[in-house]
């Protein structure tokens, strides 16, 4: 068989297998289509079966779903019943449970809201409404009631405990306490650090969170400002008592006015430790308690606190205002730099208590007194150097010794001092200048020209000169010898010092050759020689001509009846300082011995020979120095009067 043979064949037998192929598939097309009928037919014939079953299964599925609804309804009437008896028993002895009968009567009312097509919807939210309305209030009731009871005033003891620093309150004027030891610069001294605060608790903290949860509550349910209102007026009466046991009192500008100087400087020194206190303890307090209270409740926290300490601030400030409206004295200065210390003190402090928009009002008012007490100190400053300058007081010193308008400069100005980094800052802030200690310098040398020139005046309402620059010389000692055991020293500098113990040297010089020049004329030799008439020669080393005896007896008389006018005189005149009268004493017996030694060697020889010489030669120069050696004493200068020069 050949190739084309085996080719043949081969194509033969896939023609006999396609055609079989055919055949297959038209009996498998013809036996699906009668598959297809059959099923059709079927479908036809279950297809009432299936609409019932359908409508069955609908049915059931709808009554489990009411079933369920009614149980969650059925669940809520439960609830609300419970939480209903829950209610019933009061917040008291179980907040929580309280509370959370609250949530759940908020969750009935919301699933009963949104559910309004059900039969008597409405009169179940009317229920749980009156509901929820009668537990809230009775929430307010327990919220006043729980700060109520436990607000109490902070005792005085426990606020004074608190801030070491401040001493109990004044009982007396600073002018009796700067006798037994203390003064103003007392406001210098403070512990070197600061005080650790205890501060009393103003909440007992196992009420804290209760009140916290309150007024979350009350908030919630838009009783928010209820809830501030009883916590402003519980609060705020608190505070107010707090500061009442204090003594805090509120005056008005008025009665400010018509205190006596004495009482008047008892409060401002009280009300200075008042101010402290209420910033640093009371207020620094009440915020931190608000801020517990009301943490993350509402948006008006700062207008809360700003009403709770609102009259107590005002109380203060208005009593500071009143002081710095008040009459300007030069012995208010002093307190008005107190209170200007404090409140710059405590300006941080108050900004940061009283912060927020609510509380600016305070912290102008606060920021206003401390301008205004600044301004009233520098007025105060030019009103007391033109009153020194002018200072027309009739105290008349009898005996030259120091004015007390010197002391009491003097003291003015070494209180000054007590202030420099008080007046320093002052100046910086609301004053000219830098604030440098070249204004206070200036200011002083200003006072004490404005002294030196009051003095100078009231020199000449002494009848001797001599006693002028007796008087002029007492005070401008005390003046330099102040500054040089003062603080003024380092301000003033040495070139005044030397300066003015200059002036104390020419008064003294003055003084010696005013009161003494008279008397040591008689001591002179000139026109005591005469050519002619009854008369003794002179002595050695004398003129050569005849000395008249009753010449030389009229000297003599007329030095002792200088000599005992001057001492009688001047002994009941004084020099305080010792080392002052001692150098002036030796002043005058340095002109005064010498010039009688000679006068007597040389005259008195004449009249020891003649009748009754010690009548005429009453004194030795060791008796001249014994005398001299008492003027100054002021021995009844303290109750002598001198009618004053007109």
């Amino acid at each position: 068989m050949g190739a084309s043979d085996a080719l043949t064949e081969r194509a033969a037998f896939l023609r006999d297998s396609l055609q079989k192929s055919r055949a297959h598939t038209d009996r498998m097309v013809s036996m699906l289509g009668s598959f297809d009928h059959r099923l059709s037919t079927l479908e036809a014939a279950m297809r009432p079966t299936q609409v019932r079953t359908s409508a069955i299964r609908m049915a059931h599925e709808n009554i489990d779903k009411t079933l369920k609804s009614a149980d969650v309804i059925l669940g809520y009437f439960e609830r609300m019943r419970e939480a209903e008896l829950k209610l019933s028993r009061g917040p008291r002895d179980d907040l929580e449970s309280y509370l959370t009968a609250i949530d759940q009567l908020r969750g009935i009312l919301r699933f009963f809201s949104s559910n309004k097509s059900l039969r008597n919807n409405d009169g179940v939210v009317n229920q749980a409404n009156n509901a929820l309305a009668k537990a809230i209030t009775r929430l307010e009731d327990e919220f006043r009631s729980l700060l109520t009871t436990h607000s109490k005033p902070v005792p005085p003891d426990s606020l004074f405990g608190s801030l070491p620093e401040i001493s109990q309150p004044l009982s007396g004027s600073l002018d009796q306490q700067s006798e037994s030891g203390t003064n103003h610069s007392e406001h210098q001294v403070k512990t070197s650090e600061p005080a650790a605060l205890t501060p009393p608790k103003l909440i007992p903290p196992r009420i804290l969170p209760l009140l916290h949860k309150l007024a979350q509550q009350l908030v919630q349910a838009g009783r928010q400002q209820q809830c501030f209102k009883i916590y402003r007026e519980v609060r705020s009466s608190t505070l107010e008592k707090s500061l009442s046991s204090l003594g805090v009192e509120k005056l008005s500008r008025d009665e400010v006015q018509k205190l006596p100087w004495e009482s008047l400087e008892t409060k401002i020194g009280n009300w200075i430790h008042h101010m402290r206190i209420a910033v640093k303890l009371l207020f620094a307090w009440e915020r931190e308690l608000c801020n517990q209270i009301f943490e993350g409740i509402g948006s008006v926290m700062d207008q809360c606190f700003s009403e709770i300490t609102a009259n107590s601030m005002v109380v203060l400030l208005s009593f500071g205002e009143a002081i710095a409206k008040s009459k300007r004295s030069p012995e208010k200065l002093f307190v008005l730099l107190d209170m200007y210390e404090v409140m710059h003190e405590l300006q941080p402090e108050i900004e940061t208590i009283f912060e927020g928009k609510a509380c600016s009002e305070m912290r102008d008012s606060a920021l206003a007194l401390t301008r205004h007490l600044a301004q009233t100190a520098q007025e105060t400053f030019g009103d007391f150097e033109e009153a020194v300058e002018k200072d027309a007081s009739k105290t008349f010193i009898a005996d030259g010794t120091v004015h007390p308008l010197t002391s009491y400069v003097i003291n003015y100005v070494k209180f000054l001092f007590d202030y420099q980094a008080t007046l320093k800052q002052l100046f910086l802030e609301f004053g000219p200048g830098d604030g440098t200690s070249s204004q206070l310098a200036t200011i002083t040398m200003r006072i004490m020209q404005a002294l030196q020139s009051n003095l100078d005046g009231k020199s000449k309402m002494y009848k001797d000169p001599a006693l002028q620059f007796v008087f002029l010389m007492n005070n401008i000692h005390y003046i330099v010898k102040s500054v040089r055991r003062s603080e003024a020293k380092d301000i003033l500098g040495d070139d005044w010092i030397q300066r003015h113990r200059r002036i104390v040297q020419q008064n003294a010089n003055q003084y010696r050759r005013v009161a003494w020049a008279k008397i040591l004329q008689t001591l002179s030799a000139q026109g005591l020689s005469s050519s002619g008439g009854s008369g003794v020669p002179g002595s050695e080393g004398g003129s050569s001509g005849l000395v008249p005896k009753p010449i030389l007896k009229d000297r003599f008389k007329s030095f002792n009846m200088q000599f005992e006018d001057l001492c009688l005189r001047q002994c009941e005149w004084t020099v305080p300082d010792q080392e002052l009268r001692e150098s002036l004493r030796l002043a005058v017996a340095e002109i005064l011995l010498p010039a009688y030694r000679s006068f007597l060697k040389r005259f008195g020889p004449l009249l020891e020979n003649g009748k009754n010489p010690s009548k005429y030669i009453r004194y030795t120069p060791e008796n001249l120095e014994t005398k001299l050696g008492e003027l100054f004493e002021g021995k009844s200068a303290a109750k002598a009067t001198m009618e004053p020069r007109r």
